[in-house]
Parts: structure tokens; sequence; C-alpha cells
């Protein structure tokens, strides 16, 4: 079964959209405008993000990176992290398990 959930602001400049979910699992879509923040958070979900589209920089801990289509990673459980995006583009959030607040 296909269910379509609603694109929501996530942040100034920036929207989510639930792509799909389990109680196990749930894909996340995430879009930012060129100068645009995730605020440095942590959560006790395990995260890989992908690149779709655009330039981010992250940090993830002490760790600072830069991004860009076709890169990904994974973020550990509660490990405080955030991004800016230098490129307006998209990522693609995977969490595990599924991230119930975004429903």
């Amino acid at each position: 079964m296909v269910k379509t959930y609603p694109v929501v602001e996530a942040a100034p400049g920036s929207t989510r959209q639930v792509l799909s979910d389990s109680p196990d699992l749930m894909m996340v879509r995430f879009t930012f405008d060129t100068g645009a923040e995730g605020a440095l958070h942590n959560h006790s979900h395990v995260q890989s993000t992908y690149v779709h589209s655009g330039r981010f920089r992250f940090t993830i801990g002490e760790e600072s990176f830069e991004v860009g289509p076709g890169d990904s990673f994974v973020i550990p459980s509660n490990a405080v992290h955030g991004c800016r995006c230098l490129e307006a583009g998209a990522l693609i959030d995977s969490f595990t398990p599924r991230r119930d607040d975004f429903l």
C-alpha cells in the first residue's frame, strides 16, 4: 500500500516529507534553500543520510565535513549533529527505528 505524506516546514528555508515508514524504519526527504540550517540536535535513532542534490556542511560531534550529490554517511544514535546548506538541495534520510515525532 502506498501512502502519501504532507510536505511540512522543518525550519526556515527547509521542508520535510516522510516518504515511507514502518515501526522499524523510516525514509524522509528534506529540502534546503541555500543558507538554511538544520540546527544541532540529537536523537536516539540511527540515521543514514544520502545527498540527492546540493552541497552541505555537516557537523557530527566534533567533526565537520562537506558533502555533495551521491555522498552518504551514518549518524550514530545520540550523536549531536546538524548542517548548513551551501547550495540548495535535498537530503534523503533513513531512521531506525521510525521517528514517530515526524508522523
